[in-house]
């Protein structure tokens, strides 16, 4: 049976490696970063397969260059989806599949470093990375909403976001709190 959540592979992290050579060489230049985030990011963490990215960048006059540089891959500019502070890109179907770009299946996202949904990608990915306890309570929940949703991606994205939600809410508090004792 097809399972939406699958074991950690650690092959997740070879596929960022290889989305973001693809991405600096297009965006040669420009004064960016790329974050391997959620869930594929978190060794030992059962995930949907697909990578999590977010390109970061400082200056805020350099957005419409990294949008033109990735328009010359093959991604187009898809908003915010409701979420301020991270813009989505998403492939073109194009006749002529990308070696990497489209072989990979991943998510990838633009923030200026001042956004507070990359904040939020950032804190609950390391707090998971270091926090076995959380990390599988968090794996269980996930499998958890899977089974519920009847391994429909969908139905597990809508679940997903309420019954996560508080999970999530938490580790971010108890993230920052820990970055507040911290300093």
């Amino acid at each position: 049976t097809y399972m939406l959540i699958q074991p950690y592979r650690p092959e997740w992290k070879n596929d960022f490696e290889k989305i973001e050579a693809v991405i600096n060489r297009g965006l040669a230049g420009l004064a960016i970063r790329l974050e391997h985030v959620g869930s594929t990011s978190i060794e030992q963490l059962a995930s949907k397969p697909i990578i999590d990215i977010d390109l970061i960048y400082q200056d805020r006059a350099l957005f419409a260059k990294i949008k033109s540089g990735l328009e010359a891959l093959g991604y187009y500019h898809n908003g915010d989806q409701g979420i301020p502070g991270r813009e989505v890109f998403k492939r073109k179907d194009q006749g002529e599949q990308h070696q990497v770009l489209d072989r990979i299946k991943h998510h990838f996202y633009v923030c200026h470093s001042s956004s507070g949904e990359l904040q939020r990608h950032l804190a609950f990915r390391d707090f998971l990375r270091t926090n076995e306890q959380e990390r599988a309570a968090y794996e269980q929940l996930k499998y958890d909403i899977a089974e519920r949703a009847g391994q429909d991606r969908k139905v597990y994205a809508e679940l997903k976001t309420i019954l996560a939600r508080e999970f999530v809410e938490n580790i971010l508090r108890r993230a920052a709190s820990d970055n507040d004792q911290q300093e």
